[in-house]
């Protein structure tokens, strides 16, 4: 199921009355090209709704999980990794939190790295003093009733000192959250290692075999880089767009104050920003070899492929409600090195206003022109969408 053809394709959807990816540095403003007016979708945003709907079909379930997923902490994968591979990455410390302390850490929040755990005699590192633990299961008539600080091996220890010392807790707690990392004993992976921990994670996310991905995390176990066989334009729009502003209401406050201050009128006013319409084109490339390298195959291509004609189908918002892929135009090459320039392959496709129209405000009022003729030798032309 290797690749053994190289891939070159033309993405093209539209927007209407939505803002197909707005920037978070200018008040959400659909982007633009300052210059020409025409309007931008990163490569990011694309391949965030391939991972959204990758995710939905497969259900996350290995070996289609995705890495870079929302609230996702990479480095819980790393570690999940190592462990897998049966790769040790050192020891971690169990510290039993002294008596005194244990009612305070009920509602301390811990730095990454660190969390609370029930004590296991076999496992707690540090038990304090001899005799303690006598005397606390004496006291408590139970042993479970006890907790511990676990830190693991793989956390980064400068990082939660940082943590503890901006916390500006007690003496007593900081001195006794400092002591548990004395306990912990890391160990980084050789080179060996993370070559392996790289392969399990191409393996086991689909994200990272198609797009690749940089895992040299400092706060997890290193996985090295992958550079992805898929790689994506920015979209841009075939004519300008006009970015047009609505003054929004909702019927509520969030607080008593602002309640209060309204005298119970509990309005409150914003704004949102569209395109009344917008038809963009995106370039994307697939390289056979880097896809060999990743272990990318012929049912990621074709997963890939389903993901840009349907993406939009499930990521329906109030800013997003009439987004659609419009055509997926993919130029298959005969070898893995190509047979002709991309460039030469993507003047093919030409979207262009039907004669009379100044202003698209539909789909309809554009032509797609799609020349094959003199196609260059060893390259075919595949319509997943048209």
């Amino acid at each position: 199921m290797a690749l053994n053809n190289r891939y070159d394709f033309v993405l093209l959807f539209d927007v209407k009355d939505g803002n197909p990816n707005g920037d978070p540095d200018a008040g959400n403003l659909p982007r633009m090209d300052a210059e020409t007016g025409k309007g931008l979708v990163t490569d990011v945003c694309i391949k965030r709704k391939v991972r959204n709907f990758v995710g939905l079909e497969k259900n996350c379930e290995q070996p289609f999980d995705i890495y870079v997923k929302e609230k996702a902490v990479l480095g819980r994968a790393h570690t999940a990794a190592f462990e897998e591979l049966g790769i040790s990455l050192g020891k971690e410390s169990r510290v039993l939190i002294p008596k005194e302390l244990q009612s305070e850490f009920e509602v301390i929040p811990l730095p990454e790295g660190m969390e609370m755990g029930e004590f296991d005699e076999d496992k707690t590192t540090h038990a304090l003093e001899a005799g303690k633990l006598k005397e606390y299961r004496a006291q408590d008539g139970d042993q479970e009733a006890l907790s511990v600080i676990i830190v693991a091996a793989d956390a980064d220890v400068k990082t939660i000192k940082t943590a503890i010392k901006e916390a500006k807790l007690s003496k007593e707690i900081t001195s006794f959250l400092n002591s548990c990392l004395k306990e912990v004993k890391p160990r980084k992976p050789k080179a060996e290692e993370v070559s392996k921990g790289r392969d399990w994670m191409c393996q086991q996310f689909f994200d990272i075999r198609t797009f690749g991905a940089v895992m040299s995390l400092k706060s997890a176990p290193n996985c090295g880089q992958v550079r992805g066989p898929v790689q994506l334009t920015f979209a841009r729009s075939v004519d300008p767009i006009v970015a047009q502003e609505h003054s929004i209401t909702r019927m509520a406050v969030a607080t008593e104050a602002e309640a209060e201050k309204q005298g119970g009128d509990n309005r409150t006013m914003g704004r949102k920003f569209t395109v009344p319409y917008g038809l963009y084109v995106a370039h994307g490339f697939v390289s056979a070899h880097l896809a060999n390298q990743t272990g990318f195959n012929e049912d990621d291509l074709e997963l890939l492929w389903q993901s840009l004609a349907n993406m939009f189908e499930h990521d329906r918002s109030a800013a997003r409600g009439e987004m659609a892929t419009r055509g997926l135009y993919v130029f298959k090459h005969d070898n893995q090195l190509g047979n002709a320039p991309a460039y030469s392959l993507f003047e093919r496709i030409q979207p262009k206003l039907k004669d009379g129209i100044a202003t698209p405000r539909n789909f309809s009022d554009y032509t797609i022109t799609v020349d094959e003729t003199n196609m260059p030798s060893g390259v075919q032309l595949l319509r997943r969408v048209d």
